[in-house]
């Protein structure tokens, strides 16, 4: 499947905000909520778009120093096991190998296909959080990715509306201290 990964901008809220719906329906983020995080400078928040411009996937991710939790990933159903996840997971991962610690996220104990994903990108279990998520009540598995010593506290997005992929490295957006 071709796609390519951009920052989210506000034009983007109506699209995010019905996947979200449709992922997780039990208890989705709101309309309001992803616009407070773009908002947010420690936030980032990736699509991935088909060719033809359509949301096939999203993932946020929030840092605080130079930790990133991945608080989010969501990929359309007919969408899923086609690569939209590994492409997402992939930039954000090479963000954190350039600019922090580590990443961290929860993800539900009986989501095989998720830890698998997890693990291919170099993510291992260190903990479990019992009964944290709801409908239904379930633990979730803590994963952590660590990179190598201490890389710097920056977030950095494409200003130009480009593609993390495609962006030379000084055209990838301005750089901000945390």
């Amino acid at each position: 499947m071709k796609l390519r990964i951009v920052p989210m901008t506000a034009r983007h809220l109506p699209a995010v905000a019905e996947l979200e719906r449709v992922c997780f329906p039990a208890d989705p983020w709101s309309e309001a909520l992803y616009q407070a995080a773009l908002d947010n400078p420690a936030v980032a928040i990736l699509l991935a778009l088909g060719e033809d411009g359509a949301l096939l996937g999203y993932a946020v991710l929030s840092t605080v120093l130079d930790e990133g939790n991945l608080d989010n990933i969501a990929v359309a159903p007919d969408c899923r096991r086609r690569g939209v996840a590994d492409a997402l997971l992939s930039a954000l991962t090479a963000f954190g190998r350039a600019r922090l610690a580590c990443l961290m996220l929860e993800v539900r104990a009986s989501n095989g296909p998720a830890i698998a994903l997890y693990e291919k990108h170099g993510f291992r279990a260190v903990g479990r959080r019992k009964n944290y998520y709801d409908a239904p009540r379930e633990d979730a598995i803590l994963m952590t990715l660590k990179f190598g010593p201490d890389t710097g506290r920056t977030m950095c997005a494409p200003t130009d509306g480009g593609s993390y992929e495609t962006a030379p490295a000084e055209q990838r957006g301005a750089c901000r201290p945390l």
